[in-house]
C-alpha cells in the first residue's frame, strides 16, 4: 500500500461518512416533524435518502476504482484503499446509523439549536431557484464564463514526476539538497543505456570498437554533456587501443578498467551512462530519451535506456483517457439506473466535468504557476503526473453525492407534481442547505489537508477543497435548476425500452401517498 493511502483514506472517509449520514438524519427528522411514527419515519428516511446514499456511494467508488487502470503504481492501492472506505461508510449509514436512529427516535432532535424554521416552500432555496429558473440563460451565461475564466489555465498544464521540490523550502531535508546542488558536477541527470548482447560476451574486440562507435554517437547528441562508460574512461585511447585493453583478459587489464568493467558488464550487457545538465523531465530530457532510443544498435545486441521517471509521467498519461471513458460511462449507467431517465445522467457528467475543469484551472494557477507560492510555503513546478488522477478520480465521485441527493429529491417531487419548475424548486429548498452543510464540512476537512508540507497532499487537498466549493454552489445552485428549466419535461425523457427496462428491473422509487 501507498504511504498516501492512509492520508486518502481519512480524506475521503471523514467527507463521505458525515455526508451520508447528515442525508439520512435530515431526512428522519424531516418525517418526525411531519408527524410519523418513528418506524415509519426510518422507513422513509432509508427508502429515500438511503436509496440516494447507496447510488452516491457507487457513484464514488466508480470514480476511486478507476485508479485501478494504473496497476503497477501507487494509485491502484489508493483507489482499492478510497473504494473500500466508501463501502464501509455506506454499510454504515444503512446499518449501525438506521438502528441508532430507531432506539434515539424522537430524541435524536435534543440539544437543538433555537433556530426559527421557514415554512416549507417559501426559504432561501427556493426563492433562488426561482429566480434562477425566470431566467436561466441570463444565469447561465456569466456563471459558465467564470468557470471558463478558472479552467482557462488547465491548457498550460505541465506534467512531471514530484522530486525533492515537493518537499516545503525549509525542511531539513530540501535544505541539504540544495546545499549539495552547490557543488561542482550536482545538478546532472543520468540516462543509462543498456547494450544487451543475448549471443555472448560484450567485450570481444569488434563489440568493443562497435560500443566506442555508440559511445561517439550518444555524444552528438545534442543536449547531452558526456557519456560515462568502459570506453570513454581514458580520453588517451583511441578505439584500437580500447579494442586492446578491453579485450583482452581480465588480469591483464589496469585496475581501474578492471574496477569500472566489474561494475557497468554482464556476462551479456554493458552499461552507457548519457549525461545532460537537462532537469529530468523537461523538453529537453524527452528529446535526448527519444533520441537514444531511436539509436541503431550495435550488430548482434539490442539497446534499452532507463528513465524511469519519464516512463512513469508517460505510462500514466496514456491510461488516463480509459480512466476517464470508463468513469463517465459506468457513472451514466448507475445514474440512468437511478433516475431511469437518459437526459439526467448526461447533464450530470457534463456538469462534473465543468466543475474539474474549473478546479484543475485554480490548480495550474496556483502550484504550476506559483501564484500562492509564498502564503502556502511551496516552490512552484509541473504538476505530478498522479494529482490530475486523483483529482479527477475523487472529484467526479464526490461531486455525485450533491447530485444523486439533489436529483432523488426533485425527482420524487416531480413524480409527485408532474411540474419541473416546481419540483426543482422544492427540491433544492429542501436539500439545499444541507448540500451547503455537507459542502462545508467537506471543504474544511480538505483545506485541512490542504495545509499539509507534502506539495502532492497539499495539492490534492486544495484541489478537491476548490472543486467541492464550486460544485455545491456555481454549480448545484445555479447551473442546475437553470439546465433543468430549459430541458422542461425532456429532463424526465427515456426511449421506451429502456424506459419498460427501467420499470421491469423495479428500481424506481414508489410515490409517497
Amino acid at each position: 500500500m501507498s504511504t498516501y493511502a492512509t492520508n486518502i483514506v481519512t480524506l475521503i472517509g471523514l467527507g463521505v461518512a458525515i455526508d451520508y449520514s447528515l442525508f439520512i438524519v435530515n431526512r428522519f427528522r424531516e418525517e418526525l416533524a411531519a408527524d410519523q411514527t418513528v418506524e415509519s419515519a426510518l422507513a422513509t428516511a432509508i427508502r429515500t435518502s438511503g436509496r440516494a446514499v447507496t447510488f452516491s456511494g457507487i457513484t464514488v467508488a466508480i470514480g476511486l476504482s478507476a485508479m485501478l487502470f494504473f496497476q503497477g503504481s501507487f494509485l491502484a492501492s489508493m483507489g482499492t484503499a478510497g473504494a473500500i472506505v466508501v463501502a464501509v461508510a455506506v454499510l454504515y449509514a444503512l446499518t449501525f446509523l438506521s438502528a441508532l436512529l430507531a432506539v434515539l427516535g424522537h430524541r435524536v432532535n435534543w440539544l437543538r439549536l433555537p433556530v426559527r424554521q421557514r415554512r416549507a416552500g417559501r426559504g432561501f432555496w427556493h426563492g433562488l431557484a426561482m429566480r434562477v429558473m425566470r431566467r436561466p440563460i441570463l444565469v447561465l451565461v456569466p456563471v459558465l464564463a467564470i468557470l471558463g475564466l478558472l479552467a482557462s489555465p488547465f491548457f498550460q498544464i505541465r506534467i512531471a514526476n514530484g522530486d525533492v521540490g515537493m518537499l516545503p523550502p525549509n525542511a531539513e531535508s530540501r535544505v541539504g539538497y540544495d546545499l549539495v546542488q552547490k557543488f561542482p558536477g550536482q545538478g546532472q541527470t543520468y540516462f543509462s543505456v543498456v547494450v544487451n548482447y543475448p549471443d555472448g560476451h560484450p567485450l570481444t574486440s569488434a563489440r568493443v570498437g562497435d560500443l566506442y562507435d555508440l559511445a561517439q554517437r550518444i555524444k552528438r547528441i545534442p543536449g547531452v554533456e558526456g557519456v560515462e562508460g568502459v570506453v570513454t574512461l581514458d580520453s588517451a585511447l583511441s578505439r584500437a587501443g580500447y579494442q586492446a585493453v578491453l579485450s583482452a583478459p581480465a588480469s591483464a587489464q589496469p585496475a581501474r578498467f578492471q574496477e569500472f568493467v566489474h561494475s557497468t558488464t554482464g556476462p551479456n550487457i554493458v552499461t552507457l551512462t548519457a549525461v545532460t545538465k537537462q532537469a529530468a523531465e523537461s523538453d529537453g530530457s524527452r528529446a535526448i530519451v527519444r533520441a537514444l532510443r531511436g539509436l541503431t544498435p550495435p550488430a548482434g545486441s539490442s539497446i534499452l535506456v532507463a528513465a524511469f521517471s519519464i516512463d512513469f509521467t508517460d505510462f500514466i498519461m496514456q491510461r488516463i483517457p480509459l480512466a476517464v471513458a470508463y468513469v463517465m460511462l459506468v457513472t451514466y449507467l448507475v445514474l440512468f439506473l437511478l433516475t431511469g431517465s437518459v437526459v439526467l445522467p448526461l447533464k450530470a457528467v457534463v456538469m462534473n466535468v465543468v466543475s474539474i475543469g474549473a478546479s484543475f484551472g485554480a490548480l495550474v494557477w496556483i502550484f504550476q504557476q506559483g501564484h500562492l507560492s509564498s502564503l502556502l510555503n511551496f516552490t512552484a513546478a509541473p504538476l505530478d503526473p498522479s494529482v490530475p488522477v486523483l483529482l479527477f478520480c475523487i472529484v467526479f465521485g464526490l461531486s455525485m453525492d450533491y447530485e444523486v441527493l439533489l436529483i432523488s429529491r426533485i425527482q420524487e417531487e416531480y413524480r409527485r407534481s408532474g411540474d419541473t419548475r416546481l419540483a426543482v424548486a422544492e427540491g433544492l429548498e429542501r436539500s439545499g442547505r444541507l448540500i451547503t452543510g455537507a459542502a462545508a464540512i467537506m471543504f474544511a476537512v480538505f483545506l485541512a489537508f490542504g495545509l499539509a508540507d507534502v506539495v502532492l497532499i497539499k495539492s490534492i487537498g486544495l484541489g478537491l477543497a476548490i472543486a467541492v466549493a464550486i460544485d455545491a454552489t456555481l454549480v448545484r445552485a445555479l447551473i442546475v435548476p437553470a439546465v433543468m428549466r430549459l430541458l422542461g419535461r425532456v429532463n424526465w425523457w427515456a426511449p421506451r425500452r429502456l424506459a419498460r427496462l427501467h420499470r421491469r428491473i423495479s428500481l424506481e422509487e414508489p410515490v409517497a401517498a
